[in-house]
């Protein structure tokens, strides 16, 4: 007969574990596994009298979680890792700045001097030489070998004791807190901590948006205060700040298609790329153009031509060339080259880089086209920025096939679907790279989510590269929507006939024959002249 097991005690030994205000043998949220069981509430000889129950199934993790065989040592909870991010002061304090009057009394205080203003886009501008020449003009005194943020700060510091007037000419960007400063277009928009703040006051006074163009100024940083700030505004977008708030906002205008074409071709020059772009795909002011292009097709050095020939033949309109997570030697290439504004963000930058370049070039080209003007942005490539979104996308649980989040392209699409012809008014023309053929499945889904919105596509082919046959450009596939309203109607015609005598043709000997007739002719008046000889 069964022994029947021995009753267990009436309570346990005050030895057998360690009671709840006794530290934990782990440090804080460790859940490290002890020695000999397992680790958190699995724990071995942690039951309640504190036995070792081998074969248990919750290995006594229980309510003192003791063990009787083994205590480790009980060290102290760790304390927190240290911040590593560097603080660089305070922003000046938004209780000064309650009262218009105030600020204007402070700005003609600062305005008495009589002494040239120090001008804090023309600092950005410098050089790390040219800038430790300016401090020692302005008479600091330094030790070592200061960076450009220690010169900028004892140039600030040297600017406020000799009571010298600050002035600022740059773009208004609001960060995510709802705070505005004034950056610049030549570090490519990037917000630095010395970076002149705005306080909002102006902003609800003369009803400012993101993008606009502006000439403050400023007071030196005060005390703790790790940057300037405004305390008048001169002008907004080259006029007087009052009239600001009576320009339509970009979002009431109407668009229309586009009428006025864009013309590439430039007399004189032996590439026939540009010329031929101006028959296939006719570019017009207000244009959504896409150009579709396997790796190594040879779109770099048509955007290029592209932005080359809009600057020479369209001087007026303000050129944009952004560049996202794009090759640094390209960046210079580009910079060389191309005669238009190039703001770019390197592939060794984080998606945020990517994305707020991107955010700042669309809304300062909105605040042109509020005014009138005529905006062309190359992109390249809508596939990378639409790339950095998605990074940057919250995690809604809802995933496309090739790991895009569902509403990731919701932004890149409100950037390129600005592009339009404003009735009457300016145009916002952007014409982005689209990656194809690449082996990934996420750029081929970007294709087709932008490929309907567009009203342009040129493609290039990788055969025809393949065969040294440049420009690469696919003609079957290639066109613009509403084209009768760009060409001339006798241009019409001959382009039409022109596209019935290639149809069918292989793309190889159809791209040979058209670029061997561009050749032997100047323009493409006299080529489409010739057509019928």
């Amino acid at each position: 007969m069964r022994e029947t097991p021995p009753s267990p005690p009436a309570e346990a030994p005050a030895d057998h574990g360690g009671g709840p205000d006794q530290p934990s043998a782990q440090p804080e949220g460790g859940d490290q596994p002890s020695e000999g069981g397992n680790g958190g509430q699995y724990q071995q000889g942690g039951g309640k009298w504190g036995r070792r129950h081998r074969g248990n199934k919750f290995r006594g993790g229980g309510k003192w979680g003791g063990s009787q065989n083994f205590q480790g040592p009980k060290h102290p909870p760790q304390p927190a890792p240290p911040n590593e991010a560097v603080h660089y002061g305070d922003l000046p304090d938004p209780a000064r700045f309650q009262s218009l009057d105030a600020i204007g009394q402070l700005a003609d205080e600062i305005a008495r001097s009589k002494t040239d203003p120090v001008w804090l886009n023309e600092l950005y501008a410098l050089n790390l030489a040219e800038l430790t020449a300016c401090a020692r003009k302005l008479e600091v005194k330094f030790e070592g070998a200061p960076n450009r943020r220690q010169l900028i700060t004892q140039i600030f510091a040297a600017i406020a004791e000799q009571k010298i007037p600050l002035h600022d000419r740059g773009y208004l960007d609001q960060t995510d807190r709802g705070l505005w400063f004034v950056v610049h277009d030549d570090v490519n928009y990037r917000l630095y901590p010395e970076d002149a703040f705005l306080p909002e006051i102006f902003v609800r006074h003369f009803g400012l948006k993101r993008g606009h163009a502006v000439e403050v100024q400023l007071q030196a940083p005060q005390g703790n205060d790790r940057c300037p700030a405004v305390v008048a505004i001169r002008k907004v977008m080259g006029g007087k700040p009052a009239e600001i708030s009576k320009v339509p906002p970009f979002e009431e205008l109407v668009p229309y298609y586009p009428l006025k074409r864009i013309l590439l071709e430039m007399p004189g020059q032996k590439d026939v790329s540009m010329r031929m772009v101006d028959i296939v795909t006719p570019i017009g002011f207000g244009q959504r153009g896409l150009i579709v292009a396997p790796p190594r097709t040879g779109k770099t050095i048509l955007m290029q031509n592209m932005a080359n020939s809009i600057a020479e033949n369209s001087p007026d309109a303000k050129l944009i060339i952004l560049l996202v997570d794009e090759r640094p030697e390209e960046v210079t290439d580009f910079k060389r080259h191309c005669k238009g504004e190039v703001v770019s963000s390197t592939f060794d930058e984080a998606p945020e880089s990517h994305v707020h370049c991107a955010e700042m070039v669309i809304e300062k080209a909105r605040r042109l086209v509020e005014q009138g003007g005529h905006v062309v942005i190359l992109l390249d490539s809508i596939t990378r920025l639409a790339r950095a979104y998605n990074a940057l996308a919250s995690n809604s649980g809802k995933i496309m096939s090739g790991g895009l989040e569902s509403n990731a392209l919701q932004k890149p699409k409100r950037f390129f679907g600005s592009a339009r012809n404003i009735e009457g008014g300016g145009s916002l023309t952007i014409i982005g790279t689209a990656l194809v053929d690449t082996g990934s499945r996420m750029d081929e889904i970007i294709f087709e989510e932008f490929k309907g919105t567009g009203n342009m596509e040129l493609h290039l082919d990788r055969d025809l590269v393949n065969k040294r046959i440049f420009p690469a450009l696919n003609i079957d596939k290639s066109g613009t929507r509403k084209e009768e309203l760009i060409y001339h109607p006798d241009e019409l015609i001959k382009i039409y006939s022109l596209r019935r005598a290639m149809q069918g043709v292989p793309a190889a000997d159809s791209m040979d024959m058209l670029i061997g007739r561009l050749k032997k002719t100047k323009t493409n008046t006299e080529f489409l002249l010739s057509l019928n000889r």
